[in-house]
This record gives C-alpha cells, structure tokens and sequence, in this order.
C-alpha cells in the first residue's frame, strides 16, 4: 500500500495530478477540493490510497488525513465505489460531509451527482454512528454554514452572469475574507463585479 506520495507536481488538473517522486511518474486522481488545496504548490505531499480492480491500479491522492479518512469511510458504503466517493469529496468539505451524516441530512447528500435517494440514506445508516464514536466530528454552526451556503449561491450567480468558475471563486473569497459573513448576497456580488475594491 501506498500511504503517501512526497514530490514535485508535473501536470496538475481539477480531477488529476502526475507527481514526479524520485524520477518516477504517478498519476494521480484527486477530488475539486484536494485540487483548490494543491493548486499553486509546486512540490508537496499527497496521501495516497490504492484502488486495485481486475484491469487497472488506480491511485487516489488527498490533501488532508481527514479527506483520506473520509474517503474510506465513504469506499466501504455499499454501492460507493471510489469514483463516486470523489465526486462527493468534490462536491462538499469534509465537514459539510460529516455534518450532513450526523444529522440525518440526506436532503444534503443527495444534492451530490450521482448519488440517489437511496445510496445518501444508506450511506448515512451505515456511517452516522461510526462517525460519531470518532468523536471529532466537526459539526459545522449556524453561522459558518451561512456563510457557505452564501458562497455557494454568490459563486451560482456569477457563473450565470458568465464569469468563469474558479475566477468567481476567487473573486468571493477575496471579498468574504474582507467583510466575512456581515454581507448581503447582493451586495457580495456587485463587489465582486466592482472588482472588490
């Protein structure tokens, strides 16, 4: 098993990495999360699990011990291979994931492509109290879950205006880290089209 690799990143994509360690090329897939973490890095750590299937080895890397975590948590859910367990740590943050699970938000899950009702119930059956006896859960407050929810509807609305995805990303972090959750989504978005100053 490979638990982690340390090197220098070659090619970098939103879903995929090729990492140089020691002369040697892994490819790499990654969820949109791990991708936002390593984007600007140039030499870094991903930790690794290995998904060995009939016709392929495939590599999956993580920014965090908490997403790798959370990945296997996710891989030993009846019907969650590991593709669908990267599309939902590229859907939500770990804590997000964790806070649905607890509390029975399926609703939240379910929001995640390619998983249906039945799948985020069951994943929530099967992980809600394992998460809970780790006893770390993250359960996220009101008003940090505010200021997501106001992230993602400013970043859906830019996006329909026809601003690029990871330009509107920016943009409202950049305004967020400035005024933080004391902002109308109005009001986020004509700075951001401002250019925030």
């Amino acid at each position: 098993m490979i638990g982690y690799l340390h090197g220098e990143l070659t090619i970098r994509e939103p879903t995929l990495v090729l990492m140089d360690v020691g002369g040697v090329g892994y490819e790499v897939r990654i969820s949109l999360t791990t991708y936002s973490d390593i984007k600007n890095l140039k030499k870094l750590r991903l930790f690794t699990y290995l998904h060995v299937k009939e016709d392929a080895h495939i590599l999956y890397g993580f920014s965090t011990e908490a997403e790798k975590s959370m990945f296997h948590h996710l891989i030993s859910v009846t019907g969650i291979g590991p593709g669908t367990a990267l599309m939902v740590l590229s859907s939500m943050s770990v804590a997000e994931l964790r806070t649905a699970i607890v509390r029975d938000d399926v609703a939240t899950i379910q929001r995640v492509k390619g998983v249906g009702g039945k799948t985020a119930q069951r994943l929530v059956l099967e992980l809600k109290d394992r998460l809970r006896k780790e006893g770390d859960v993250p359960v996220m407050s009101m008003q940090s879950r505010d200021q997501l929810n106001l992230r993602s509807e400013s970043i859906a609305a830019l996006i329909t205006l026809g601003i690029p995805k990871a330009s509107a990303e920016k943009s409202v972090d950049v305004v967020l880290d400035k005024y933080g959750g004391d902002i109308s989504l109005e009001e986020l978005i004509k700075l951001v089209l401002k250019g925030s100053r």
